[in-house]
């Protein structure tokens, strides 16, 4: 697809991806997460990330939500370990005033102490949540198992405790010690030049002073081996295996990606959820899933099911990821898989915000954007040597934690 990347003179980069669509998407990324934190302070980059809609220098809670809202363009916003974004769908029309809004909420909100107190609440609610959906609470605490003693296993959401003593100070340390403005991306697609993009993203980003990155992460070291089983007042067992893996950068990142997409991901014809679920009927859902970040990753599988057959269920799946390591796949069966992997990426495509915030991402992480034939390229490169290496590597129950939720006896 084709793109322009230009530099403002503070390091931001505006990204331009043309389309001849009425609808335009939009995102301000930056490289700023959970992982950034101080261990007292958990939960305060997601914090930022629901305060900068409650009141800037000049727009209150109200005018900042209709801003966008009352023209029909859709604004939210999301945190990750590694990133904050803020991202809109409008039509074609609305790009000045989509740009101003970003602008106006991630560099000139306020942080009125009485929104934060509002805040506070709605975090702690949203705490509560997650507490109580155990199948969302395992992948937390399975995270704080693999990254054990690394801000990298630390809640998103934060702490009550950690939530509750964020003040005023520490946004604005936080902001000033992470919103590096060359890691900050202005990603646009939609039917505009590229004259037009820049004109307008120049007008409310070159203002902003420069702040360049100063690398402070530190890599997680392998935790020890833990098998862990919490009884919970539940009715289901929920049960989660994996862990540490490939970082973005590494060789094998492509190969951990077609594997877990062959074993559990995307789709009912995963390996795991045929065996397990169609053929045996033993757990609704069953899945593995891949995250490369900046300097490690992580591989899980997770399921839900009886109690009764949760120890069945363990068999079944280490029985599949014995014949995966003990029968490499052949050439027939890797390139099906790829076919398969190739068809929903290019299928993705289709989803247009989702596509700006993966190049906007891309172009932080690697500081370029691949074209889909390269990225193609790159699976087809994959060989049954390498799936073997990685099955064995990453399947490897020597090297697996596991966390059980199991119902009150």
């Amino acid at each position: 697809m084709e793109y322009n990347v230009h530099t403002l003179p503070n390091g931001i980069r505006l990204l331009h991806v043309p389309s001849a669509s009425a609808i335009s998407h939009a995102c301000i990324i930056v490289n700023s997460g959970s992982r950034d934190e101080k261990d007292e302070k958990a939960g305060l980059a997601h914090f930022i990330e629901h305060l900068i809609f409650k009141r800037t220098e000049k727009r209150n809670t109200n005018q900042i939500l209709n801003r966008l809202e009352s023209v029909g363009a859709d604004l939210n916003a999301y945190t990750t370990k590694e990133y904050t974004c803020i991202h809109a769908s409008f039509l074609n029309p609305y790009l000045d005033r989509t740009l101003e809004l970003f602008h106006d909420i991630v560099f000139h909100s306020t942080f009125p102490e009485d929104e934060m107190d509002k805040e506070k609440s709605v975090i702690l609610d949203e705490i509560s949540s997650y507490l109580d959906q155990p199948e969302e609470a395992i992948y937390d605490d399975f995270e704080d198992l693999v990254f054990k003693g690394h801000p990298l296993g630390r809640n998103i959401l934060g702490s009550p405790e950690t939530v509750n003593d964020i003040t005023q100070a520490d946004i604005h340390e936080f902001i000033e010690e992470n919103y590096h403005t060359d890691k900050i991306i202005v990603a646009v697609i939609g039917n505009y030049s590229l004259n037009k993009l820049v004109k307008t993203g120049s007008k409310y980003y070159a203002e902003i002073p420069e702040n360049l990155h100063k690398n402070t992460r530190v890599a997680p070291q392998k935790a020890p081996l833990a098998k862990v089983i919490i009884e919970k007042p539940i009715m289901q067992a929920h049960a989660m295996l994996g862990s540490q893996a490939y970082s973005l950068h590494h060789p094998y990142k492509t190969g951990l990606l077609l594997l877990n997409n062959l074993l559990g991901g995307t789709g009912m014809s995963s390996i795991l959820n045929l065996q397990i679920r169609e053929k045996y009927g033993i757990a609704y859902t069953i899945e593995t899933g891949y995250s490369p970040l900046s300097d490690t990753g992580i591989f899980t599988l997770y399921f839900g099911t009886d109690k009764e057959k949760v120890d069945k269920a363990w068999s079944l799946i280490f029985k599949e990821f014995k014949k995966i390591k003990d029968h490499p796949l052949t050439e027939v069966q890797l390139q099906k898989a790829k076919n398969k992997f190739i068809g929903q990426i290019a299928l993705g495509e289709e989803n247009r915000i989702g596509l700006i915030i993966s190049m906007a991402k891309s172009l932080i992480d690697y500081n370029k954007i691949d074209d889909l034939q390269t990225v193609f390229n790159r699976i087809e490169a994959v060989t049954t040597t390498d799936m073997a290496n990685i099955a064995n590597e990453i399947l490897d129950e020597s090297n697996l934690s596991a966390l059980t939720f199991y119902p009150l006896a």
